[in-house]
């Protein structure tokens, strides 16, 4: 049947949208589920995820999606600052202001070695099982194995739970600082002065991509990225000849690619929800811990045990799977992949570009996955419960947790071109 693709898209989205609430526990999960659904659809249509940002630029010499991620932290910190300065209570916010200490630092080097040999990371491997399925799967198994196994230090240690500076605020959340407790003086509670000097450090940012990209142009040795040129150079719409039923319209409305910023303002709408509905930020890897957990009570290891070992609530191991509201949010950034690919019409085309899986390669997949896994746990987060959440949230840690994984990335790219040729 032709176009039976898109049809069963369509239906899933329908079945997801009417039935979920008949299968979640609680209102506050099925918003989970929307807010993952649209994140998955988002990342997919605009061709984006955070791993990206680095190895794009290590292995194209593009720097566009550098540069469009730090105009998406700039917008959402400027949003959250109408629902952080007007708080009458901070704690009511379940704020990321992570402490500074070495195991930030290490957890980014470790995520961003990872995100090299896995090339994804902790949301991008979600919307990368529905495009290549080998490569995905494998990484995620030894994601999940790295937060299990990490949960213990994550816990107990000192160097991961203190922080070497501390602010007020930041004391009440996890002993890291916050921006705003740095410039009280500045007549708006200190929030004017975070988002200039979050403005400025975007603009840092930004300044040394376009310097970067700028000698690999020189030194002949950028490529660029072909999804980026087909969202930099999108086809004229027939305007005149327009009909709400026609294969154009069908397509500009659903498979035409959204510019990277494009989606940057999508991902930027939905963590503002994410604030004004959970009173939270955007998180992704903690759950897949939980996941591996699961798998070993199944075949018989107590919750109680696994609860003693990762120093986490024994019902996490024990209970349904669908009571976590975050894995809620991870498995819709999946079927919202799915959705896209099917209404888009890509299902063949995906398919055939699916990865072959050999010892080799698995091998790669799966060291990157534990080391991305295992680092969530030492710098309490990814790349949006460590770089993105923070960052938007005014935490000092997101930027230290940049540079961190920015010299993982050259690292893992490097190694892996050493070792494995690509």
């Amino acid at each position: 049947m032709k176009n039976w693709d898109k049809t069963v898209g369509f239906i899933l989205f329908l079945v997801l949208i009417i039935g979920a609430p008949f299968v979640l526990p609680s209102n506050i999960h099925y918003l989970r589920l929307l807010m993952g659904l649209a994140l998955g659809y988002i990342l997919s249509r605009s061709y984006t995820g955070f791993a990206g940002s680095v190895n794009r630029a290590y292995k194209t010499g593009s720097t566009k999606l550098m540069r469009t991620m730090m105009f998406m932290f700039l917008i959402t910190a400027i949003a959250n600052v109408t629902f952080l300065m007007f708080a009458k209570n901070l704690t009511a916010y379940d704020l990321s202001i992570n402490p500074i200490n070495i195991g930030l630092i290490l957890g980014g080097l470790f995520f961003g070695f990872g995100m090299a040999f896995s090339s994804c990371c902790a949301t991008g491997v979600m919307t990368d099982l529905a495009t290549d399925l080998p490569r995905a799967g494998v990484t995620l198994i030894f994601f999940c194995f790295g937060v299990f196994i990490g949960f213990p230090l994550q816990a107990t240690q000192s160097w991961i739970k203190g922080s070497v500076l501390t602010s007020k605020t930041g004391a009440k959340f996890s002993q890291g600082v916050y921006m705003p407790d740095l410039f009280k003086w500045d007549g708006l509670d200190g929030y004017f002065g975070s988002v200039i000097l979050t403005a400025f450090l975007v603009g840092l940012v930004i300044y040394l991509s376009y310097s970067y990209e700028k000698k690999r142009r020189q030194k002949s040795t950028y490529v660029g990225v072909p999804s980026e040129r087909v969202q930099d150079n999108p086809k004229d719409e027939d305007i005149a000849n327009f009909t709400m039923s026609s294969k154009p319209t069908y397509n500009i409305l659903f498979k035409k690619p959204w510019t990277l910023k494009q989606g940057a303002v999508g991902m930027t709408i939905v963590f503002i929800l994410m604030m004004g509905l959970t009173k939270s930020g955007w998180g992704a890897s903690t759950p897949y811990g939980f996941w591996f957990g699961k798998v070993l009570n199944s075949f018989g290891v107590s919750a109680t045990s696994l609860a003693n070992f990762t120093h986490q609530p024994a019902e996490v191991y024990s209970g349904p799977l669908l009571a976590n509201g975050v894995t809620v949010q991870d498995l819709g950034i999946f079927l919202g992949a799915i959705i896209f690919i099917f209404t888009a019409g890509l299902f063949k085309e995906t398919m055939h570009s699916v990865s072959t899986l050999n010892m080799k390669n698995a091998s790669l997949f799966a060291l990157g996955g534990f080391t991305m896994g295992f680092g969530t746990r030492l710098s309490n987060g990814c790349n949006v419960g460590a770089l993105y959440t923070p960052i938007a949230q005014f935490s000092v840690s997101g930027w230290i947790f940049l540079a961190a994984l920015v010299l993982g990335g050259i690292i893992g790219n490097k190694l892996s071109k050493t070792i494995y040729g690509y």
